[in-house]
């Protein structure tokens, strides 16, 4: 609920493929915003009407809307924003932007493929063109975040500070996952290897899978190696991450590592991050920069 209006609030999240959207978004959620990405622009009244119609209506709610939706509903987002706006919510736009040479840099670091590469586009193309495509968007943004230079603890700090509704406290911890052939993360404070565990992408069934996946998980669960890693590294991190707390750290990144950094690094980085917001630590961040 916005305090100045007394309206619900509604933030838009849109921007550049490779910006920083999805971190967005999974921080608003943090903060208890009802999120939904990659919402086609023309259902935003509806899917307002819906939420805010049910028995206990959120008070806060996240849409994601980008390059994905059709030109058309992009052009029509003024309207849509005021349809929205006459239902009693306070719409907010937010879109993330960020450099050309920063966009190529994430793209070949993680290699994800561009939302618009399908048109045949080579990546640089690609994102010419989505920047074009998107520039009406952008010029009706409340607040431009440019990323060129964050890492994901400063994007969502900033987020955070843009809509937290309470008092921000404790030092932010990302687990994240990475594949040792593309390199380590830069930013991470400790590295775990986890290359001498049972790998599940031997098994034909989970080989197409992640390990955010139950069958992963059940896999490396059974492992007695697995377990035994897990626990000193929890037992480590239980000691060390809250010493952090009395220094000038405000974040603080632990990375696991595997060959292909899709199985064993990601289930080890949500365990991690399980752990820790079960013990009741907030500002658990969780980046797996191989699936992402």
């Amino acid at each position: 609920m916005n305090e100045l209006t007394g309206k619900p609030d509604l933030v838009i999240v849109s921007g550049l493929s490779g910006s920083g959207k999805s971190v967005a978004l999974n921080t608003l959620e943090d903060l208890d915003f009802y999120c939904v990405d990659n919402l086609p622009a023309g259902l935003l009244p509806d899917f307002v009407d819906n939420v805010m119609g049910s028995e206990a209506p959120p008070g806060r709610l996240a849409v994601g809307i980008d390059v994905r939706n059709r030109s058309g509903d992009l052009h029509e987002l003024p309207d849509l924003l005021a349809a929205v706006g006459a239902r009693g919510l306070d719409p907010r736009l937010l879109f993330f932007d960020t450099t050309h040479e920063t966009l190529l840099k994430r793209y070949s670091e993680t290699r994800r493929r561009h939302p618009l590469s399908y048109t045949g586009l080579a990546l640089a193309d690609a994102i010419v063109l989505e920047r074009q495509v998107m520039r009406p968007v952008r010029a009706l943004a409340d607040l431009v975040i440019d990323t060129s230079g964050m890492n994901v603890h400063q994007l969502r700090q900033r987020v955070r500070s843009e809509f937290s509704a309470g008092p921000q406290e404790g030092v932010s911890v990302l687990f994240e996952s990475f594949a040792y052939k593309r390199g380590l993360p830069p930013d991470a404070d400790f590295v775990f290897d986890a290359r001498a565990l049972p790998n599940p992408h031997w098994d034909p069934t989970l080989k197409p899978l992640s390990g955010r996946d139950a069958p992963v998980r059940d896999y490396l669960e059974l492992q007695t190696e697995v377990r035994e890693y897990a626990e000193k590294v929890r037992s480590f991190l239980d000691e060390w991450i809250p010493r952090f707390e009395s220094g000038t750290r405000s974040y603080v990144t632990v990375a696991f590592g595997c060959s292909g950094g899709r199985h064993r690094s990601v289930y080890l980085a949500e365990a991690m991050a399980r752990h820790f917001r079960e013990s009741g630590r907030e500002n658990v961040l969780t980046y797996h920069r191989e699936l992402e």
